[in-house]
């Protein structure tokens, strides 16, 4: 892989240096064995590790192959292509204990986010769990959602779709990576594709990944491309490769598919609570497709929990009955999309509708007051501004809109800002759109895989970065071109339009809804604890946010009737 320029000194160029000392790209050392064919017969399976598969660039796909024992016929095929390893189990409940994951929900050789071996090959499937080309003792290079990558796994489709043993259909199935790969594989039409279920997986590496907003991600980004990286051979330095590619260039857009291409069955599930991962970009891709026969469903709870609990796994196999088996399941009956509308951790209704954004959405404004700190439907008539240090943890902008009368808010929230800074030249905006209870008490929901504390929505903007992309944006969902940086001059006075990710929520009388704008990550888990961070930050001086007047800031609301 070719060597990136890096700058020198920088939060950047010393994670990498940590990373080369760290012997975690040994495979070995992360627990792999040398590759070696075996098979034996346990559980009612037939278990076959280490099948060769062959590609079309001269090197082999290994992957570990789960039979159903006995005469079962031809067999319709689940596979799961992972970079973590097909040969790491991953007990969620006992190494993720908050995950919500329960005893019992998976067997022993279920591997990290990959479908369980052992419930679909009772069912009568064949599973096949893969292992990323490039990754542990490999034959080749390691590239990551790259055109090659996605070659590979279209290799690997049509192999199982045409062996003795397959009834030649064939689905995707998985978490996390195990989603996000199936984009673009599922864009090259492999002709033995017959289903995708994409849960929770982004589809922009950069723009939900690794810029939030345009502001670099520093402690996820850099944490899970080591997670990937392990092999004896050359894997793609994707921390290098961030620093030489600052904007959203031909490198970056190479790793996103072209969504209007995938025509397959498609189930999509995204969630409310993976803002900074997963949640945008399920979302995006499931817009983009072109299938008629797409479903959607968002939740509110942990993303782990949510695709292994026995509901979840009955849904997916009444989706790949129907289009793996040809059963009629209950799939006839599902709307185009569910989804959640939280009222608080562990509390919800569930809401069927026939789009996404949700049909009949009304975007109202809610204008900023910077003088008395609310937010109210019409605009104050004199201008005002709030000022905070966006180097204190303490230092942030307040403002609340007490709730008169049951509110839906379902969909995509926008934030219209105009801000300056008395130093320096670029500011770094964080958001969160939080809900108290009528006692002044936030209401935490599903955040991540494992908190419970989380907000409504986040947002996240660079100043210098906001210039939008014309094509894409729309009036309630801004989207950033993210090819330039237009710093500001002290004092200096800029209009922005920050994007806060999707929500479902529900606000009562006596609720508030309140919005925060800080200078630096709102939400402060202590290290090592895996979080997403921001630390490469460019705030020098106070931050003002200038309100009403000719400078009307306002956030605008997706309101949805019952």
């Amino acid at each position: 892989m070719r060597a990136a320029a890096r700058k020198k000194g920088s939060r950047m160029e010393t994670g990498y240096r940590e990373r080369l000392r760290a012997p975690l790209n040994s495979p070995d050392f992360r627990g792999a064995r040398p590759r070696r064919y075996e098979r034996s017969v346990v559980n009612g399976m037939i278990v076959e590790r280490d099948v060769r598969v062959p590609t079309r660039f001269g090197f082999d796909i290994w992957i570990d192959l789960f039979r159903p024992e006995g005469e079962r016929g031809e067999l319709p095929v689940l596979v799961a292509w992972t970079p973590y390893g097909k040969h790491d189990p991953a007990p969620l409940a006992t190494i993720f204990p908050a995950s919500g994951v329960q005893e019992g929900w998976m067997s022993d050789f279920t591997i990290f986010e990959a479908p369980d071996p052992v419930y679909w090959t009772a069912r009568g499937y064949a599973v096949i769990t893969a292992d990323v080309p490039g990754t542990w003792f490999a034959e080749t290079e390691a590239s990551y959602f790259s055109p090659r990558e996605a070659q590979c796994h279209y290799d690997l489709i049509e192999w199982a779709g045409t062996q003795p043993w397959s009834n030649g259909k064939v689905g995707l199935s998985g978490v996390s990576y195990l989603s996000s790969c199936q984009w673009k594989v599922a864009a090259l039409k492999p002709p033995h594709l017959a289903a995708i279920n994409v849960w929770e997986g982004w589809s922009d590496t950069y723009n939900e990944i690794v810029r939030h907003g345009g502001i670099p991600e520093t402690s996820f980004w850099p944490y899970i491309h080591v997670r990937w990286g392990a092999s004896d051979r050359q894997v793609e330095d994707l921390w290098a490769q961030t620093v030489e590619h600052p904007y959203f260039d031909a490198y970056w857009r190479s790793k996103v598919a072209d969504f209007s291409a995938i025509d397959v069955p498609a189930y999509v599930v995204a969630s409310w609570s993976d803002h900074g991962v997963h949640t945008r970009g399920t979302l995006e891709g499931f817009k983009g497709l072109s299938s008629p026969r797409r479903w959607l469903e968002i939740h509110g709870g942990k993303k782990w929990a949510y695709y292994y609990e026995p509901d979840s796994i009955a849904r997916q196999a009444a989706f790949f009955d129907h289009f793996l088996k040809g059963e009629e399941t209950d799939l006839v009956d599902w709307p185009p999309v569910r989804l959640h509308v939280r009222d608080r951790y562990g509390e919800a209704t569930i809401r069927a509708a026939t789009a996404w954004p949700v049909e009949g959405t009304r975007y109202e404004r809610l204008y900023l007051d910077g003088e008395s700190g609310g937010l109210g439907a019409l605009p104050p008539a004199a201008g005002s501004e709030v000022c905070y240090d966006p180097l204190d943890q303490q230092g942030c902008a307040v403002f609340d809109f007490p709730v008169t009368e049951d509110l839906d808010l379902v969909g995509h929230m926008k934030l219209k800002l105009w801000v300056s800074t008395d130093e320096g030249d670029d500011l770094d905006l964080h958001v969160a759109v939080e809900k108290l209870r009528p006692d002044g008490g936030k209401e935490g929901f599903a955040h991540w895989a494992v908190f419970e504390d989380g907000p409504v929505a986040l947002g996240w903007q660079r100043v210098s970065r906001r210039a939008l992309d014309p094509v894409r944006s729309t009036a309630h969902q801004p989207v950033l071109s993210n090819d330039r940086d237009e710093k500001l001059a002290p004092g200096e006075i800029a209009e922005v339009d920050i994007e806060i990710l999707p929500s479902g929520t529900r606000f009562r009388p006596g609720d508030t809804l309140r919005l925060i704008v800080k200078g630096r990550d709102i939400f402060d888990h202590p290290k090592p604890m895996l979080y997403m961070r921001h630390e490469d930050t460019v705030n020098r001086g106070a931050h003002r946010i200038h309100t009403g007047g000719d400078r009307a800031s306002y956030i605008l609301i997706p309101r949805v009737d019952k």
